[in-house]
């Protein structure tokens, strides 16, 4: 990380942008979207970049000095006027020749206020004990005017939109998902599993890690409301496919199996409602610089988490969480899987749509993949139960397939597609014989409809 010296960006440097923001606006235009007049000390100097943000913002030009007197006419206070006109005074004296200069120091020069305001806000925050703001604080600060990709140039970036490293899934236990996922979560992907309580949607979740872990992934594993040695003993049942409440019996076969794993997985709890994705992209962080760099990230599950935006609504608390958790995934580019509730209604379907989720439906709006496990007390005594893609940003949704449930291994299997009757309830399962028999029949029929030909002949 380069070293920012905090004190060499005082008054004389922020007479000399004054001087580059007043007279050439090509400069303005490339530092409009990060400027501030927060970044100024002197009163004077934010007057005056007030004034130029307004000029911009109404009329896209710079503003004259006769327009800049007649505003400063309309200022009270003799002292503050007397100090702005010093200032413009000195700003259009500064030489042109530093304009360079300005234009290549001043994305540094956002950071090095911004880093002055994180240190000073930092105190109360040290006295609350709030250290997740703190690095959130210094965080933002170092990214200050570091935003200079106009975006996606649509017709020279057409290679780049095919490269192979765009998008890297990482691939579910389920290869039927897969398809419709184009290979799995990629790098910036939120993946969200409902479920009723109860119906196996933790387990899809050690599912999904221990086979990302199979495969040679790393994965970190956050849990809000299971202990990290139970945890624990899921992925071991996962690993050795042997029921969880039997595995304190075979240590050994979970050492074996674990030996045989080319990722690294570590699982850490969390208190349900003291932690909020601040902390976890701590831990992240914490994490990465002890030498271990995580390719996928798995929260059990995000509604647990707490937010500093407070508000009386849950669900703007929920919607923000949300938000947060994909900014996350985006923002370190790792695929993060999480599971949440169905409401009571949905409890009782056989196929859980997206108007079912509980708090918010704007989670479904807010992630990338969402999809349903539905499971009704028949299903768990069976084993059996139903996967339904109610969004995907990838490919195909509104599918629903039948899927095996070992929920005492964490193994669910995904079999055929389900054809849904137009009330929503699940259509009697068809196969390739079913259908061609149906068609010989109508063929039959049709052929019996037919009248009778009349042959005649010559007399």
């Amino acid at each position: 990380m380069t070293l920012i010296n905090l004190s060499q960006y005082g008054t004389a440097f922020q007479i000399k942008v004054l001087s580059s923001l007043l007279t050439h606006k090509q400069f303005l235009v490339n530092i409009y979207d990060i400027i501030s007049e927060d970044y100024w000390d002197n009163q004077a100097h934010k007057w005056v970049i007030k004034e130029i943000m307004k000029s911009y913002d109404k009329y896209h030009t710079i503003p004259s000095m006769d327009v800049l007197k007649v505003e400063l006419k309309k200022i009270d206070n003799e002292v503050l006027q007397v100090s702005i006109k010093e200032q413009l005074r000195a700003a259009y004296e500064a030489s042109e020749e530093d304009l360079a200069y300005v234009q290549e120091e001043f994305s540094n020069f956002c950071k090095n206020q911004q880093l002055k305001k994180a240190l000073l806000t930092s105190v109360d925050f040290l006295n609350a004990g709030d250290y997740d703001s703190i690095r959130q604080m210094i965080d933002n600060a170092l990214k200050a005017g570091n935003d200079k990709n106009v975006g996606h140039e649509y017709a020279k970036d057409v290679e780049s939109r095919y490269r192979e490293d765009d998008r890297t899934p990482i691939a579910t236990p389920w290869g039927k998902i897969n398809e419709l996922l184009q290979g799995g979560l990629g790098g910036g992907d939120f993946g969200l599993i409902f479920g009723n309580p109860g119906g196996g949607k933790s387990w899809s979740l050690v599912s999904i890690g221990g086979y990302a872990v199979k495969l040679g992934y790393n994965v970190l594993h956050y849990t809000l409301e299971l202990g990290e040695n139970y945890v624990g003993k899921r992925y071991d049942a996962f690993f050795t496919k042997i029921p969880v409440n039997t595995i304190h019996q075979h240590q050994v076969k979970v050492s074996e199996a674990i030996e045989t794993l080319d990722g690294q997985l570590i699982i850490k709890e969390f208190p349900p409602g003291q932690a909020t994705i601040h902390t976890v992209k701590s831990h992240i962080q914490k994490v990465t610089d002890q030498g271990m760099k995580p390719d996928l990230i798995i929260i059990d599950y995000v509604d647990l988490l707490g937010t500093k935006k407070k508000t009386s609504d849950r669900k703007g608390e929920i919607d923000d969480i949300y938000i947060s958790t994909k900014g996350l995934a985006r923002e370190l580019n790792i695929p993060i899987w999480s599971v949440s509730q169905v409401n009571r209604a949905g409890a009782k379907d056989n196929i859980v749509e997206g108007d079912k989720a509980a708090g918010s439906y704007d989670k479904i709006m807010i992630t990338d993949v969402c999809i349903s496990l539905s499971r009704q007390r028949k299903d768990k005594v069976d084993g059996t139960g139903r996967f339904h893609i109610m969004k995907n940003r990838y490919g195909m949704d509104g599918m629903t397939y039948s899927v095996k449930a070992d929920t005492s291994t964490g193994h669910f299997e995904v079999s055929d597609h389900i054809e849904m009757d137009e009330d929503g309830s699940m259509a009697e399962t068809r196969t390739v014989t079913d259908y061609d028999s149906d068609v010989k029949k109508d063929l039959f029929k049709k052929f019996n409809e037919l009248k009778p030909f009349e042959l005649k002949t010559h007399e």
